[in-house]
């Protein structure tokens, strides 16, 4: 029963979480502040994706790191 009434994620895993939220908000909004026509940009194209893969891989890390 113990178990049960355990929360399946820490204060680690949501912080981490929170932070991995913000940087795919940046990332998204980095591209779309992109003044090249269509975001062809060095914004929309280079800088902007990489920083929203960056935002998901901390959300792995987030979803799979063991509570505390």
């Amino acid at each position: 029963m113990a178990d049960q009434d355990q929360l399946p994620f820490g204060k680690k895993n949501y912080i981490l979480m929170l932070v991995g939220v913000g940087i795919l908000i940046l990332g998204f909004t980095l591209m779309s502040l992109d003044s090249a026509d269509y975001g062809f940009g060095t914004l929309g194209l280079t800088i902007g994706p990489i920083t929203v893969m960056i935002g998901f891989v901390v959300e792995f890390f987030a979803i799979l790191s063991k509570p505390e």
